[in-house]
C-alpha cells in the first residue's frame, strides 16, 4: 500500500537511506531534520504516517509525538519511533505517548517496510491492498482497475478514489465535508459542491454497467454506498 510518509531524522545519511528505501517501495516521502521543520510539513501535507527519531535537536521525538497526539487534526496519524535505545523502559515510554510501533537501530529496509505495512493496516484497514468487491463491482487498488463481470469500467483518478472510499465504508452516510476530508484530504481546500459534481460523474460512469444505484443520496445529509442496491 503506497503512503505519504514523513521521515523525521536529524542524521542526513540515515534520513536519505530511509527515504530512498521507502521510495523504492512505492511510497512518497518528505524529510525533516527537527521537530519545527516536521510540524511545518505536517501542516502542509498531513502525511499518512510519521517515522520519528527519538533523539532530535531541540524538541525530542517524544515531545513531538505528544504534540501530534494532542491536536485533533493529527491525533490519528500513525507514528513509528526510530531509536538506538533498546531498554524496555524506553520502548514503553515511546508507546505510552502514542507511538504505534518502535524500531531499534540498526534495522533492515525489509523490516521497516513490513512494520509500516502492519501499522497502516491496523490504523486504516481500508488502505490495504486487498481487492474490494460489492454486487459484482470489483475494485483493485493495486492495479487501479474497476470491473463488473470482467468488463472494465474506466474511472478518472478522483472518481476512483471516491468509489474506493465509498466501497470501503459501505452503508455509512457521509456528509460532503467528510467526503472531502476522506477523498481529497483535509489540507486541500475545495468547495462542497465539488463532491456533487464527482458523484454525478461516478454515477454516469457506472450507469452503463447497471451499478449507478449503489451510490445513494441521503437527502439533507450526504451520500452512501449501499450493498443492498444495484
Amino acid at each position: 500500500m503506497a503512503a505519504t510518509i514523513l521521515v523525521v531524522e536529524d542524521e542526513p545519511a540515515i534520513q536519505e537511506l530511509i527515504s530512498y528505501g521507502l521510495r523504492q517501495a512505492g511510497h512518497e516521502t518528505f524529510c525533516a531534520g527537527d521537530a519545527e521543520q516536521a510540524m511545518k510539513i505536517v501542516n502542509d501535507v498531513l502525511p499518512d504516517l510519521v517515522l520519528l527519531d527519538w533523539m532530535l535537536p531541540g524538541m525530542s521525538g517524544i515531545e513531538l509525538a505528544k504534540i501530534l497526539r494532542r491536536a485533533p487534526r493529527t491525533k490519528n496519524i500513525p507514528i513509528i519511533m526510530l531509536t538506538a535505545r533498546t531498554e524496555e523502559f524506553d520502548k514503553i515510554s515511546g508507546l505510552e505517548v502514542g507511538a504505534d510501533d518502535y524500531i531499534t537501530k540498526p534495522f533492515s529496509p525489509r523490516e521497516l517496510a513490513a512494520r509500516i505495512k502492519a501499522v497502516l493496516r491496523r490504523r486504516s484497514p481500508e488502505s490495504a491492498d486487498d481487492v474490494v468487491e460489492i454486487n459484482e463491482l470489483r475494485l483493485d487498488p493495486v492495479t487501479h482497475r474497476v470491473t463488473v463481470n470482467d468488463h472494465e469500467v474506466i474511472l478518472g483518478p478522483t472518481e476512483f478514489r471516491l468509489l474506493y472510499f465509498l466501497m470501503t465504508h459501505t452503508e455509512r452516510v457521509h456528509s460532503r465535508s467528510q467526503l472531502l476530508d476522506g477523498v481529497w484530504g483535509d489540507h486541500v481546500f475545495v468547495e462542497d459542491r465539488t463532491v456533487d459534481v464527482h458523484i454525478r460523474r461516478l454515477r454516469k460512469i457506472l450507469e452503463p454497467v447497471g451499478k449507478d444505484g449503489l451510490v445513494q443520496t441521503v437527502r439533507g445529509t450526504g451520500y452512501r454506498l449501499s450493498v443492498g442496491r444495484a
